[in-house]
């Protein structure tokens, strides 16, 4: 059976996913197979699997680092927020339904075998299993059917790391009155401390650390300090979706020659669709929630949401709709998953899966959508139609069926997504061919999603545009849009307006695994693993 860590934090947001997954890394670099686990997780930014399933995109993005597939078995519970009171409850990566937060926790005790289970699963078939709390052990409140922090390790056995984040202020407050919550026995579960997010000289801390254990005699594992990693975000708390002041600049701070606005809707989802863009040499995107904001953009996109509806009518309270609408003609406009519904004519809900009854769409689409409680889940791969049938590869996830009545497809979709091409290396001439109708296959084998009339674009696919091939056909169209394809190789440097998505991370998870190394006492960790901490 596989020896377990566990990564807690004082607070949400203070670093564990990027701990776990720097862990991962580690442990996979030194020949253990590793695996990720996070028994519950509260998230918009989720992942499709192989076969289909739906699980938190931070345990994939942890799975990646250990050097394996994710599979639900490392996420069984997701929780997808619908309102500030409820959220869609997804076990083993299938919808149960959409409960308000006080049913949820009537009902936990009943999720506790699904969490074992796949947590058993993991153990049998790896070494070392990196688990990731959730929130905050002290939230005392809590406590009764606790599957996710203090609960959960003694369900499982595991040692624990208390991480606080000293970025916000109060680390020492952190640490110490989390601990002192706990119970005895859970406080002598906590192995270790690390101090993460640290910006200046570490020898100001020293004398923090020392009245800190003399307080509580735990040891500090090590002072990380913040880190410029870009891995996929978990939700909407992420750093980029803030407006960085530099909306001229492209990722290298150069000069841009066009500017990208992605709508900041209250309920945005899956906006790891757009990270890609934001490396594209002269490209600068920024994430738009006031229509002045979208004055000087040369293209909007409309990301994926939890509540097409709800979100829809936001941007009618605040303008943006009007600001969308007066653009849409001199500019092109996308919208994706939810966005793609909301550019339609028409939105009916007859079940309440969403804000029930019907209502007007953006109209800028020939398309209607009906909302039902099955959930599309799948993986695909195909061509966009309207870029010139560059190959697409990505993910659908929606509730509810869109029909065309007019327009033109976005994108044709291969039927068939073989599991060895999860890794999403599409590069093969066979992929190639297959999805633009070559070797064989006819029209009829492919099925049309998503819809293009005139500068307007929706599509289901999340993704769209992680191939280098999309991406070279998105930049050539903004670039023949501003005037400038002749002046290409003063952009591009050589290197082309496209990167490779898998290349970027793996830098990024060895440079990540890198910074940990050098800050964390991995000899203490190894130790704690190992039960030889005393």
């Amino acid at each position: 059976m596989a020896r377990p860590i566990m990564i807690q934090g004082t607070m949400s947001n203070a670093g564990k996913s990027l701990l776990a997954a720097g862990l991962c890394r580690i442990f996979h670099q030194d020949g253990y197979r590793t695996a990720p686990f996070k028994s519950q997780n509260m998230a918009l930014n989720s992942y499709i699997t192989a076969d289909g399933l739906e699980m938190g995109r931070a345990q994939a993005v942890q799975a990646e680092a250990a050097g394996i597939l994710p599979e639900t078995a490392m996420n069984p519970i997701l929780l997808k927020p619908t309102s500030h009171t409820g959220s869609q409850v997804i076990v083993n990566g299938r919808v149960l339904g959409n409960y308000p937060a006080s049913q949820y926790y009537k009902m936990k005790g009943q999720l506790i075998p699904h969490v074992l289970r796949a947590y058993e699963s993991l153990a049998s078939r790896f070494d070392i299993i990196v688990i990731e709390g959730a929130g905050s052990p002290a939230e005392i409140n809590l406590r009764e059917n606790d599957f996710v922090n203090m609960g959960l390790a003694k369900m499982v056995d595991a040692p624990v790391l208390l991480a606080g984040d000293i970025d916000r202020g109060g680390v020492f407050a952190q640490l110490y009155g989390t601990a002192a919550l706990l119970s005895k026995e859970e406080r002598q579960r906590i192995r270790g401390f690390i101090i993460n997010k640290f910006r200046g000289d570490k020898e100001l801390l020293r004398p923090g650390l020392s009245m800190l254990y003399e307080r509580i005699p735990i040891p500090v594992a090590g002072v990380v300090p913040y880190m410029d990693i870009d891995l996929d975000d978990e939700d909407s708390l992420a750093d980029r979706l803030s407006s960085t002041g530099k909306d001229c600049l492209d990722s290298n701070g150069n000069h841009a020659f066009a500017k990208i606005a992605v709508l900041r809707l209250p309920r945005i989802s899956n906006f790891t669709d757009f990270h890609v863009l934001e490396r594209l040499p002269g490209i600068a995107l920024r994430y738009a929630s006031r229509p002045e904001e979208l004055l000087d953009a040369d293209l909007i996109l409309i990301p994926g949401t939890k509540n097409t509806m709800g979100d829809l009518k936001w941007m009618r309270e605040n303008g943006l709709e009007a600001a969308v609408l007066r653009k849409a003609g001199q500019i092109p406009v996308m919208g994706i998953c939810g966005g793609y519904q909301m550019l339609g004519e028409t939105l009916t809900d007859p079940d309440g899966v969403e804000e029930g009854g019907e209502m007007r769409g953006m109209g800028l689409l020939p398309v209607s959508t009906r909302f039902s409680r099955k959930k599309t889940r799948s993986r695909v791969m195909g061509a966009a139609e309207v870029f010139g049938r560059p190959p697409v590869y990505g993910y659908e996830i929606h509730m509810g069926e869109t029909v065309r009545t007019g327009g033109q497809a976005f994108c044709r979709i291969w039927p068939e997504f073989p599991a060895s091409h999860e890794d999403q290396e599409f590069q093969t001439a066979g992929f190639k061919g297959n999805c633009l109708g070559e070797n064989g296959r006819g029209a009829s084998d492919f099925r049309e999603d998503g819809c293009a009339k005139g500068r307007v674009f929706g599509t289901y696919l999340h993704g769209v545009f992680d191939s280098e091939e999309m991406q070279e056909a998105l930049w050539n169209a903004l670039a023949r849009q501003k005037g400038i394809l002749d002046q290409k190789e003063q952009w591009t440097a050589g290197a082309g307006p496209s990167f490779s998505l898998k290349e970027y991370k793996e830098t990024q998870y060895e440079k990540l695994a890198q910074v940990l190394r050098e800050n964390l006492d991995m000899e203490m960790i190894y130790r704690i693993l190992e039960r030889k901490d005393g």
